[in-house]
């Protein structure tokens, strides 16, 4: 079995080398050994890599990925947790599309100033009713 040294997998993977150290790092990933300075992977890398990815792109943390990577980077994915995070997503994209409307309508308004726009108007009071909400709930730290 070929051993693949960093910069390969980094090439095949789409990964920069400094993302694989730090994966590493994390536990993530394991390297095989080395040749000279290089870290030496074993192929199975590339379709954790591409799990690290997947996971990355479905909005889960790299601590949550770790924990679904089971020994020698077997991928452990409870159903429970994609359910969940499918159903955030879902959220998400309700949100999303209600922006996105809202914006369409105000670009496309038929009064002069925005601010004489009802919709825009309504828009503009509840983000603002969204701010003190979530200033009034949510710890200091993570108010800005």
């Amino acid at each position: 079995m070929k051993l693949l040294d960093i910069s390969e997998v980094a090439a095949l993977s789409g990964t920069k080398a400094s993302a694989l150290r730090y994966y590493e790092e994390q536990g993530l990933i394991a390297s095989a050994g080395r040749r000279g300075l290089k870290r030496l992977f074993e192929p199975e890398v590339l379709q954790q890599l591409a799990f690290i990815t997947l996971g990355k792109s479905a909005g889960f943390s790299l601590e949550e990925i770790a924990a679904m990577l089971g020994p020698g980077g077997t991928p452990r994915v409870s159903r429970e947790k994609l359910h969940a995070r499918a159903d955030e997503l879902d959220q998400q994209i309700r949100r999303l599309t209600h922006l996105r409307d809202a914006i369409r309508h105000v670009a496309d308004c038929p009064h002069r100033s925005h601010m004489d726009c009802p919709k825009f108007r309504r828009l503009l009071d509840l983000g603002t009713r969204r701010k003190k909400i979530r200033t009034k709930t949510a710890p200091r730290a993570l108010q800005a």
